[in-house]
């Protein structure tokens, strides 16, 4: 009953913001803008969309290795797309993580290594994200001349900061009761294991590079989408707009985010000194990039061995585990 009230209210706020953003919006004229050109600058953000899983799949495998969890790069990228289409096309309370911690769960690595590697990953995902906006509040305060676009691009991201620098922290905490009961024995144990492959000589640069690389492919469908509609953003606008737009529809409190980024994308361009109904068409476009390589992903799972073995499973996750998460 509590999963069904929760997908109720993300639906009903998803469509309640998509009615916000859209009730401007001209969708003939939009559909004007598309041509023959489009059709090259979206098929190019969908090759950018693809890389960007392997990416992660990449980053994944690095963190999954370090949870006694290893899964090949190959199958990591398989399992995100599979994910994708959860997250991306099915009005579930499961979600994309659920599933592929699922996945990799299935494959015998066991539910707590499968659960630290999703966790560790995601938690990685947002410092890094978090990090390349204050990297770029410079330009950004250059960009966003409105007192309270500031404001709220400050606070946003410094709670980011702060919840990826605090999880962090609690792994260097020498209190004993963090490794007695049982959740912060959990976090704390996924902590250590964050700051150890973060600081590691030999596995921090690769993770790096590949955070940054995933958030700038991101940048790059932005821009792909841009172009398609020839809208008036330059590339260094959509860079500084994108991760702070990312960084909120990462918030679990609407459907796959649509709603979220096309208000939160309107007010950002808003901000910016540019045209609000150009930001909710460049969210609309962008998630339907998104939306189709979900459809792609769920292609795969339609013919992926894991389906074939136990069609008829449920996908559930323990208690104790969705606990944890």
């Amino acid at each position: 009953m509590r999963r069904i009230l929760l997908t109720f209210l993300k639906v009903a706020l998803s469509a309640g913001l998509l009615y916000l953003a859209l009730r401007k919006t001209d969708f003939v004229a939009l559909g004007q803008r598309l041509t023959w050109a489009s059709i090259g600058w979206i098929l190019l953000a969908l090759a950018v969309c693809l890389v960007q899983v392997v990416i992660s799949a990449a980053r994944w495998h690095l963190v999954s290795v370090a949870c006694d969890a290893p899964i090949p790069t190959r199958q990591a990228a398989r399992y995100n797309l599979i994910g994708s289409f959860f997250n991306q096309t099915l009005p579930s309370s499961i979600g994309g993580d659920a599933v592929r911690l699922w996945l990799l769960a299935r494959t015998g690595v066991g539910w707590r290594a499968a659960t630290y590697s999703i966790f560790i990953d995601r938690a990685i995902g947002l410092i890094a994200l978090a990090v390349l906006i204050v990297a770029s509040l410079p330009w950004s305060y250059g960009l966003i001349a409105d007192p309270a676009g500031r404001t709220a691009l400050l606070i946003v991201d410094a709670l980011a900061l702060g919840a990826g620098m605090g999880f962090l922290i609690i792994g260097w905490l020498p209190w004993s009761f963090l490794k007695t009961w049982w959740v912060t024995h959990h976090i704390h144990a996924c902590s250590v294991i964050a700051s150890r492959l973060i600081f590691s000589p030999s596995k921090g640069p690769a993770i790096a590079v590949l955070s940054a690389l995933i958030h700038v492919t991101a940048i790059v469908v932005a821009w792909c989408v841009i172009r398609a509609i020839e809208a008036p953003v330059s590339f260094g606008q959509i860079f500084q707009l994108i991760p702070p737009v990312v960084l909120i529809t990462m918030l679990p409190i609407s459907m796959a985010g649509w709603g979220l980024r096309e208000a939160t994308m309107g007010l950002a361009f808003g901000y910016a000194g540019l045209a609000a109904h150009e930001g909710v068409n460049v969210s609309l476009l962008y998630g339907g990039v998104y939306f189709i390589i979900g459809v792609i992903g769920g292609l795969v799972w339609i013919v992926s061995a894991e389906k074939a073995a136990k069609g008829a499973s449920p996908i559930e996750v323990p208690d104790e585990v969705a606990a944890v998460q």
